[in-house]
């Protein structure tokens, strides 16, 4: 049975912000960035059974705008964002699910907003500047960026893979990067390559800050993920917290392609935190 979807608006300091709720229980919040609500919404769905599951679209992407179109998208805003949404909902504190760059905006919020948190699970936040190789890293970061910014869409994703050693057959490359946007697909993606992208893989996490709290942080990584960039800087924020991190089921978007499959292992990390 499907459960009950509210969704609602928040005015947060420049921007608006769309949001879901669904379910009852302890809250839960899953997060990505540049990923919105939608790609979360079939593990949300599994989720409502125990628990108020609360997605959102993070700032400047799809549903939910902004007043500056050039201002940058910082981790720091973002967990802003998202402590005034727990703050809102009156629910916290809570339980936060990110990915990627919402990885990366859920260490910032226990970083600046501890109260507002339960647990923090990470799942490959793109840390590049825990890197031993971030200069490279970083350098071929921002050329994917500018190529992408020069109108070469193609070959800004091609870029980006490569840099991600993350692989795609040229086939459904062109299936998913050949053709033209949707209007709004456009705007996300120039966003994040503007405004997102390097803010989220450049941010450095204050080490000394997040040791104090990594009993309340799980480290996240794909079981599929080899040898890809998100591995990496995930085991290195591991390390940095000497803590063990926790795999999960797929690679780094195993809770899209596989929620089912997925949920056991999150629901584990959750459990403590009820």
């Amino acid at each position: 049975m499907n459960p009950t979807i509210t969704a609602h608006t928040l005015d947060v300091p420049g921007a608006r912000l769309h949001y879901e709720l669904r379910g009852t229980g302890p809250l839960v919040v899953l997060i990505g960035a540049p990923m919105h609500a939608e790609s979360f919404a079939p593990l949300a769905d599994l989720l409502a059974d125990e628990y108020t599951v609360l997605t959102t679209d993070p700032r400047g992407i799809n549903r939910s705008t902004v007043d500056d179109r050039d201002q940058d998208s910082t981790p720091e805003l973002r967990a802003d964002d998202l402590a005034r949404l727990i703050a809102h909902v009156d629910a916290g504190p809570a339980s936060v699910f990110g990915s990627s760059g919402g990885a990366v905006t859920a260490l910032a919020l226990i970083q600046g907003h501890p109260e507002s948190v339960r647990v923090v699970i990470a799942h490959e936040p793109p840390l590049v500047e825990l890197l031993d190789d971030r200069v490279a890293v970083r350098a071929a970061t921002e050329d994917y960026c500018e190529t992408f910014l020069r109108g070469d869409r193609v070959g800004a994703w091609r870029k980006f893979l490569a840099t991600a050693n993350l692989h795609m057959p040229e086939p459904v490359f062109m299936q998913v990067f050949g053709n033209e946007p949707e209007p709004q697909q456009a705007a996300d993606e120039r966003h994040w390559f503007a405004n997102e992208l390097r803010a989220s893989s450049f941010w450095h996490p204050d080490i000394t800050a997040l040791r104090a709290v990594a009993a309340k942080i799980v480290v996240g990584i794909g079981e599929e993920s080899g040898e890809q960039e998100c591995e990496r800087t995930s085991n290195a924020l591991a390390a940095a917290l000497d803590i063990a991190p926790v795999r999960f089921p797929g690679g780094h978007t195993g809770f899209v392609d596989d929620p089912a499959g997925f949920l056991p292992r999150l629901r584990e990390v959750l459990t403590p935190a009820k």
